[in-house]
C-alpha cells in the first residue's frame, strides 16, 4: 500500500516553524516526511533557507517519522563530511533516515567560488561521491583522486542499518543511470506518461528499493486563493533543464519568473479547491507504482492544509 508523507520546504518556511509543521503533520496522520537542502531559496518571495542537517536532528528527536533529505555532495559539501552527517543521524535514529544524493544546483553551490561544472561532469562527480560515501559508511579508510579528492578519510560512527542512498531523477535518462547505484528512487510530479516511462527505466535498469514521488500542490477553500498561492510561491520553479540547474541567484529566478502566468504554474502544481480532485490525483500517482508519495503544499502557512488533508484526503486514500 502506498504511504503518504509531508514535504518540508526549507526555502519557504523558517526552520522553527517547519519543525512545528512536521510535528503537526505527524499528529494529523502523515506517515513520513522529507525535506530539501538549500543555501538559497528559489526566489526572494520564498525568503528562507535553514540548514537542513541541524533541523533533521531536531525532527528525528521529536517525532517518530522516517525522514529523508535531498542533498548534493561534491562542491558545497565534501563527501567525507556528507558521510559523517549521514552516519551520525543513522546511528542516532536507526532505520529512520535516508538521503537522496543529487548533482546539485548552481544557486546553492556557486558560493564556494569553484566553477559550476557541465552536467556530464556533475554526474560523474556525483557518482564518485556516492562511491566514497558508501565506502566510508561501510567503515573503510578512503583515499580518492578524481573530480573530488579524499585523503585518508574515515567515519568513526557507524550506522546499523546503513542509511539508504536514494537516487533523485527527473528525466528518464537519469532514472536509468541512478539505478546502477541507488537504494531507491525519488522524483517530482510530471505528466503521467513521463512518470510511467521514468519508473520503467529505473526498474528495467535494475533499480531496487522504494519509488518515491514528491507532488507539488495548492489547495484553499477558494479557487482564486489556491491559484494565487501557487503563482506567488512556485512560479520560480517552472523552468526546465538547464535553466533550473545553472541559474546562480534567487534574483535571477525572480527576473525570469516575472512573465510566468498562473496557467503555466498549473502545468507544474496540482491546483484545486476540490479535495476530491486532489484525492483522484494522488490515487493516480499511487496506481502508477509509487510506494511513497510526499505532499508539498506550496504555500507558506501549512496548518490549514495539514489539518484538512489529514482529515479528509489521507484516510480515503488508505
Amino acid at each position: 500500500m502506498t504511504r503518504f508523507g509531508f514535504h518540508a520546504s526549507h526555502e519557504q518556511i523558517s526552520p522553527r516553524q517547519l519543525l512545528a509543521d512536521v510535528q503537526h503533520a505527524e499528529q494529523a496522520g502523515f506517515e513520513m516526511a522529507m525535506c530539501s537542502d538549500h543555501l538559497f531559496p528559489w526566489g526572494a518571495r520564498q525568503g528562507h533557507s535553514g540548514y537542513a542537517w541541524a533541523w533533521l536532528g531536531a525532527v528525528l528527536a521529536t517525532t517518530d517519522l522516517q525522514l529523508g533529505c535531498v542533498s548534493a555532495p561534491g562542491q558545497r559539501y565534501h563527501p567525507a563530511v556528507h558521510a559523517q552527517k549521514i552516519a551520525t543521524l543513522g546511528q542516532m535514529f536507526p532505520g529512520r533516515f535516508w538521503v537522496a544524493l543529487g548533482s546539485g544546483e548552481n544557486v546553492n553551490e556557486h558560493v564556494t567560488g569553484a566553477a559550476w561544472p557541465r552536467k556530464e561532469v556533475r554526474t560523474a562527480r556525483l557518482e564518485e561521491c556516492v562511491d566514497v560515501i558508501r565506502r566510508l559508511l561501510a567503515g573503510e579508510e578512503v583515499s580518492h583522486d578524481g573530480l573530488v579528492t579524499v585523503d585518508r578519510a574515515r567515519v568513526w560512527e557507524r550506522a546499523d542499518p546503513t542509511p539508504l542512498l536514494v537516487g533523485p531523477a527527473v528525466s528518464v535518462e537519469s532514472a536509468a543511470r541512478v539505478a546502477g547505484w541507488a537504494d531507491g528512487l525519488v522524483t517530482l510530479n510530471q505528466p503521467e506518461d513521463r512518470l510511467r516511462e521514468l519508473l520503467a527505466a529505473y526498474r528495467d535498469a535494475g533499480g531496487r528499493g522504494r519509488a518515491s514521488l514528491q507532488v507539488h500542490l495548492s489547495w484553499a477553500p477558494d479557487e482564486d486563493e489556491a491559484e494565487r498561492i501557487a503563482h506567488d510561491q512556485w512560479r520560480s520553479n517552472v523552468f526546465a533543464e538547464p535553466v533550473n540547474w545553472d541559474t546562480a541567484t534567487p534574483e535571477a529566478f525572480d527576473v525570469m519568473s516575472e512573465p510566468v502566468t498562473p496557467a503555466v504554474v498549473h502545468d507544474h502544481v496540482r491546483i484545486s479547491t476540490d479535495l476530491g480532485r486532489h484525492r483522484e490525483w494522488l490515487a493516480e500517482y499511487a496506481a502508477l507504482g509509487f510506494d511513497d508519495v510526499y505532499l508539498h503544499f506550496v504555500g507558506r502557512d501549512q496548518a490549514r492544509f495539514v489539518d484538512t488533508f489529514g482529515a479528509e484526503v489521507l484516510p480515503q486514500l488508505r
